[in-house]
């Protein structure tokens, strides 16, 4: 992978680290969404918008270990932890406005970012490489991680969907964004869910 400093600052004025994590969360938070759906059209039901939430937030923390990975000697030190703080804070903030709806107030934000903590302390000790993305270590436990949040029904098969199928399609759309291919995932090759006139992914 090409620095990515150089990629994200082709432009006329660098862009901070926490500007990139501004346009990543964004992204990250759309292929979580997806990933959510997709389980759902395959047939692994979601029985309310907080179910559907801890599925999101899930795919969220395996992003995020994914991107803090990716960004491993790509990024000065500094650089690197301003811009994952910063990633982290974007999803907290995004993950506090939906669960206002799918769960009312509450301390949504402080709880997330425990679920990140405890999932990259836990993923840290599985392997990534650099060209193949996340070992199946990795991919597996996000794969039970979502099965235990999901519905009862056809529980046993949500890991190897999640193995085979997700967690490839959400490394790939990082990676078009963090290689500088855009800032939004318009030209990635699969169609991401749309976003609903008021922000907030989930209402029906």
């Amino acid at each position: 992978m090409a620095r990515l400093k150089a990629k994200w600052n082709q432009t006329q004025h660098e862009r901070s680290p926490e500007q990139i994590a501004s346009v990543v969360s964004s992204n990250i938070w759309m292929l979580a969404a997806d990933s959510c759906l997709s389980l759902e059209n395959e047939g692994f039901e979601t029985n309310t918008h907080s179910q559907r939430m801890d599925v999101i937030c899930e795919f969220l923390a395996f992003s995020l270990h994914v991107v803090d990975r990716m960004t491993f000697g790509e990024l000065e030190e500094e650089e690197r932890v301003r811009f994952i703080n910063a990633l982290g804070v974007n999803l907290a903030n995004l993950v506090h406005d939906n669960r206002l709806d799918s769960n009312g107030p509450g301390e949504h934000r402080k709880q997330f970012i425990t679920l990140l903590n405890v999932r990259m302390d836990e993923y840290s000790d599985c392997d990534y490489d650099i060209d193949e993305g996340p070992g199946f270590g990795l991919r597996r436990i996000t794969g039970n991680h979502v099965m235990a949040v999901m519905g009862a029904k056809d529980q046993k098969w949500i890991p190897d969907y999640v193995i085979d199928l997700e967690a490839p399609k959400i490394v790939k759309g990082i990676q078009r964004v963090m290689t500088g291919m855009g800032e939004s995932l318009d030209d990635a090759d699969f169609e991401m869910p749309p976003i609903p006139e008021n922000g907030t992914w989930g209402d029906e």
